[in-house]
């Protein structure tokens, strides 16, 4: 079971039925979130294999994940938001036990994401599973 933040976005999906809504939904939710500081933005923490220009930054905090990001693609912000959604809050050691293909697939975003924004999207989700496994 998903997180509550991350069934809560699932909820929003089922009551927008078209999907241009639901990408609407998932850009709003991206242009909500804090910008991360410019400080943040190094090639550490930048995310390679993403079309776009991408910066995730973790924190384990009393053995939970969190982590902040952003991208110059409204989309891709959005798309960090749902990742945030399904693993800010978890205990460290939780993270890479998640499924996160399956819990996405609920969203259908595989379906309606270009090739280059899926391989994007398993990269963010690939470089945030190592943050935590290395953290654990």
């Amino acid at each position: 079971m998903a997180q509550d933040a991350f069934e809560d976005i699932v909820a929003d999906f089922e009551f927008l039925d078209d999907w241009e809504d639901r990408y609407r939904h998932v850009i709003d939710m991206g242009k909500a979130m804090d910008p991360l500081d410019d400080a943040l933005r190094t090639p550490a923490t930048k995310v390679e294999g993403c079309a776009s220009q991408v910066w995730l930054h973790p924190v384990v905090e009393d053995g939970r994940f969190r982590f902040d990001g952003d991208s110059d693609a409204l989309i891709v912000r959005g798309l960090i938001a749902v990742l945030r959604a399904l693993y800010n809050g978890l205990p460290v050691a939780e993270v890479p036990k998640v499924d996160a293909g399956g819990e996405l697939a609920r969203l259908s975003l595989q379906d309606h994401l270009s090739a280059q924004r899926s391989n994007g999207l398993r990269a963010m989700i690939g470089r945030i599973r190592e943050t935590a496994a290395a953290a654990a």
